[in-house]
């Protein structure tokens, strides 16, 4: 069975194609913003242009349109291809990355957020998470502590803020990595983990004036 992997909650525009285990193609493009424009001509160039009966897709935290345009392609492909679609939570698979390079570790994900904060999450040895995603200001992020393996694209400013005694690793998520991730953290819920409250007020909750 074919699975394609869509990965595009960061800076980072990942994706890859496997048959069973195998990994078939990827295509990892570092473009801060562009995703729209970018992900799919990248699926398109793909064998068979990316055709696969199932599509993963991370649901961040992360950019909250990074984290839209995925779903709606993982969506939108699952119905034309009737491709099942499952959801991973994206820093798992940061988690999952870190866990390659240091086997039996556990792992803090640190990356960006938004409004001057970062998204931490603590995973097990197993990589499985240790608690919901928290959206933190750096200072707060090192009050609560870290494992001493931190990995994300805020590693390196997480250790430094906490200090000595903790390894960082400046990783992006990568859509070719996905086999790592635990398979009981894929789920057909595909709904985005915005790790934060919304910006605005929504306007049922607003108080009448």
């Amino acid at each position: 069975m074919r699975t394609l992997v869509i990965e595009t909650a960061s800076e980072a525009c990942s994706i890859a194609l496997f048959a069973g285990e195998a990994l078939l193609a990827r295509d990892h493009r570092v473009i801060g913003r562009g995703h729209a424009e970018a992900l799919v001509p990248m699926i398109a160039a793909l064998p068979d242009k990316g055709h696969a009966a199932r599509i993963l897709v991370g649901l961040g935290p992360g950019s909250f349109t990074g984290v839209r345009i995925a779903l709606a392609s993982a969506r939108a492909l699952g119905l034309a291809w009737d491709a099942r679609v499952l959801g991973y939570p994206t820093l798992a698979l940061i988690a999952a990355q870190a866990r390659a390079a240091r086997p039996g570790a556990r792992v803090t994900v640190c990356v960006h957020g938004g409004h001057g904060e970062w998204f931490v999450a603590d995973f097990d040895a197993a990589g499985l998470p240790l608690g919901a995603p928290r959206s933190l200001t750096p200072a707060a992020a090192a009050a609560r502590g870290a494992a001493p393996l931190i990995a994300g694209n805020r590693a390196a400013e997480l250790a430094g803020l906490i200090g000595a005694g903790h390894e960082a690793l400046a990783l992006l998520p990568d859509a070719s990595c996905a086999p790592l991730i635990p398979p009981a953290l894929l789920s057909d819920h595909l709904a985005p983990i915005y790790g934060r409250g919304a910006d605005a007020t929504p306007m049922a909750a607003r108080a009448p004036r």
